[in-house]
């Protein structure tokens, strides 16, 4: 009896530990993100390195996304589009607000939807 009873304790305690998900601390991620030129990739780049927890952050001008590797036990995605969105571009499904967008110089301001 002892017996089964232990292996049922084990076998609920594998269940639970494989059931929850793991974070990945090198988590490789890519999202569209609006912009133009040179100052827009400097702008976009510092403002996603401005995220703890982002470990590399390239924007591609000839395609317009962002290559993220991030920690996602210090930050999530929705994270660093908001911080990218808050320096003026609109990075995946957040949008930056006009207010931000006016800020931009003018050979970055790309044309919105």
């Amino acid at each position: 009896m002892k017996k089964i009873i232990m292996i049922l304790l084990v076998s609920l305690f594998s269940l639970v530990s494989f059931s929850q998900e793991k974070k990945d601390k090198n988590k490789k991620v890519e999202f569209a993100v609006n912009g133009n030129c040179e100052m827009c990739k400097k702008r976009i780049e510092k403002a996603a390195f401005s995220v703890k927890g982002v470990k590399s952050a390239d924007w591609h001008i000839d395609h317009k996304d962002l290559h993220l590797i991030i920690d996602e036990n210090k930050c999530s995605v929705v994270d660093v589009q908001k911080a990218i969105a808050k320096a003026g571009h609109d990075a995946g499904k957040v949008k930056a607000t006009d207010a931000d967008y006016e800020k931009l110089h003018g050979c970055c301001q790309y044309e919105r939807l």
